[in-house]
């Protein structure tokens, strides 16, 4: 099993967390980005640069993995595909994304899609609260737990 991290988006202090559990684990982690950062020394972290681009990351998630792999990203098309390929997808919220959840978040995604086209505002998401980042550390740890 790996752990591929959509990097782009993902706030530091899951970076953090996913580092410390990567440790623990000891499952290689791979953090995948179009920008540099930095990530601790260790065999387990890895962080993988790729070129500029809309959802160039987000491809190259989508071709590395593999049925049984943990997937951390918000992109909700990158977790369909992630699903497709029987792996799981864990958004930086905590919120596990599973077949029988997908399908909504697509609809949905694509309403605000719309809703944005046609210059109505619709704001971003909230700023990730310490209770977000304990739904995230909770769900990472039954993932790993399921997947170990």
């Amino acid at each position: 099993m790996n752990i591929w991290v959509d990097a782009d988006a993902c706030p530091v202090a899951i970076k953090e967390i996913l580092f410390r559990a990567a440790e623990r684990t000891q499952i290689n982690t791979t953090f995948i980005a179009n920008h540099s950062f930095r990530i601790p020394p260790s065999r387990f972290i890895k962080r993988l640069q790729v070129d500029k681009g809309f959802d160039v990351a987000d491809n190259e998630i989508a071709k590395r993995v593999v049925a049984g792999d943990l997937v951390i990203t918000q992109d909700i098309p990158l977790a369909d595909e992630v699903i497709t390929k029987e792996a799981i997808a864990l958004t930086p919220r905590g919120e596990l994304l599973t077949a029988s959840n997908i399908k909504a978040r697509l609809n949905m995604r694509d309403f605000f899609d719309t809703l944005r086209a046609s210059g109505v505002e619709t704001g971003g998401p909230s700023a990730l609260s310490n209770t977000d980042k304990k739904a995230f550390a909770d769900e990472l740890d039954k993932a790993l737990a399921r997947l170990g």
